[in-house]
């Protein structure tokens, strides 16, 4: 009977490993990027098509110029192309949007480039879903930067994105250690101050200034709403962390759809986004490049005094320490918990607001991309310090930037992610983390 139940079982193996090997091919042809991920596209090619596309000729002395790569990106899109032997080249996107096309000059002919500074230009469509760009090519010597003028810039750049990281991941990081919940449904608050933002420059015609206020003020009321609502029943409830982290997995699904019905699934800019660059030397920064770092360096010194300096935060150093023992020592946990959320919401939507201006463009699904780099920064730093959160930020900031040097664009994310592993290996509790007895 034992061989016969083995026999049995043998088919319906199979047959368990076919589907699921279907449903990976389904996920593999019906995701996003492997859509768009096809080979490079020439007039009629394998690329997948859309409604919208940009297209041109390169010719050079009345001459096509073939095999020279084009590529396009924006809204965290991107796909590239190479010209046919006519010079023909065409570029599918996803929807009527500003996007970045760049042309790399280093497959054009020698002694010839772009002229102009058309090498990189934003394009945008008209009335139509298509647009033709015309690119014009002349005789001279493509300027090129130096490995360390390249590093250097993007060190920088690495630090504007590690500060704005960093806002998100130290109201993340507060939460964890008040709480000892995972937020899962965080990238969604980060999206949140992005879209209020939004909602209130475009939809309701407020000063950019105004509406990044009560893009901030919107934060820190999801924040209070969520703990009041949510957090502080469940808590009562004496739900585990467990529960409290698959609780905060769905309200993130929840909240992402939401988003994605309310402004459906187009990119938008906020006012004055995509401003044109200043030069420092090697160094490109745009003026809203140098305000996003100003602010990050201030709304992080107020937190650091926050948490040093007033009653609260010691407290909220003290609930992270023990909780048990601050609420015997008189302190009022939930009242401080609560502030933790608000000024977690706080932190959080000002991150979107740079974000969208970083990226640039605001999305539905824009605080998905960073929650994984938030969880990294936390864990790298330490779980449950603020203080490393930082210390994580900056540095996940900065290989992210600088690793597009050595690898793809498509996986600067997950050399972050290396760097993770890496330091987890010779420091398990993290940077600034304290070592804890197991068992």
């Amino acid at each position: 009977m034992g061989s016969t139940i083995a026999t049995a079982r043998r088919p319906l193996r199979w047959f368990v490993l076919l589907v699921a090997a279907f449903a990976v091919a389904l996920m593999a042809v019906g995701s996003p990027l492997a859509a768009y991920a096809a080979a490079p596209d020439t007039p009629g090619g394998d690329q997948e098509k859309t409604d919208f596309y940009f297209a041109g000729v390169i010719t050079f002395d009345d001459k096509p110029v073939p095999d020279v790569k084009l590529s396009v990106d924006g809204g965290g899109f991107d796909a590239s192309t190479v010209t046919d032997a006519e010079g023909k080249w065409r570029l599918y996107v996803p929807e009527k949007a500003t996007f970045t096309l760049t042309v790399d000059e280093s497959t054009l002919p020698d002694g010839v480039i772009v002229a102009g500074d058309s090498a990189s230009q934003e394009v945008e469509f008209g009335l139509t879903g298509s647009k033709i760009v015309n690119l014009f090519l002349g005789e001279g010597e493509r300027q090129t930067q130096s490995f360390a003028d390249q590093l250097f810039s993007r060190i920088i750049n690495g630090l504007n994105f590690g500060l704005l990281l960093a806002l998100a991941a130290m109201g993340a990081a507060l939460i964890y250690g008040t709480t000892g919940l995972s937020n899962f449904a965080h990238g969604e608050m980060v999206t949140w101050g992005a879209l209020v933002a939004l909602m209130a420059t475009t939809f309701w015609q407020l000063p950019l200034w105004a509406g990044l206020i009560v893009a901030v003020l919107g934060g820190g009321i999801l924040g209070l709403a969520l703990d009041a609502g949510l957090w502080r029943p469940l808590r009562r409830r004496g739900l585990g962390t467990v529960q409290l982290m698959i609780v905060s997995i769905g309200l993130s699904l929840a909240l992402r759809y939401f988003y994605q019905y309310l402004i459906g699934g187009s990119t938008f800019q906020l006012p004055g986004a995509s401003p044109t660059p200043l030069q420092f030397g090697p160094i490109s920064l745009s003026y809203i490049d140098l305000i996003s770092m100003g602010v990050s360096i201030i709304v992080i010194l107020g937190v650091a005094y926050f948490l040093l300096g007033t009653r609260i935060g010691k407290a909220t150093r003290a609930i992270s320490d023990n909780p048990q023992l601050a609420a015997a020592s008189g302190i009022n946990v939930d009242r401080v918990i609560r502030i933790v959320w608000v000024l977690a919401g706080v932190l959080a939507a000002l991150s979107g607001i740079l974000w969208a201006y970083f990226r640039p463009g605001v999305r539905w699904d824009m605080g998905t991309q960073m929650l994984l780099l938030i969880f990294a920064a936390i864990t790298l730093g330490g779980l449950g310090t603020a203080f490393g959160a930082l210390v994580g930020s900056i540095i996940v900031g900065i290989v992210v930037e600088t690793s597009t040097l050595f690898i793809p664009s498509d996986l600067k994310y997950a050399g972050a992610l290396v760097v993770l592993i890496l330091i987890l290996l010779i420091r398990p509790q993290g940077l600034l983390g304290r070592k804890e007895r197991l068992g």
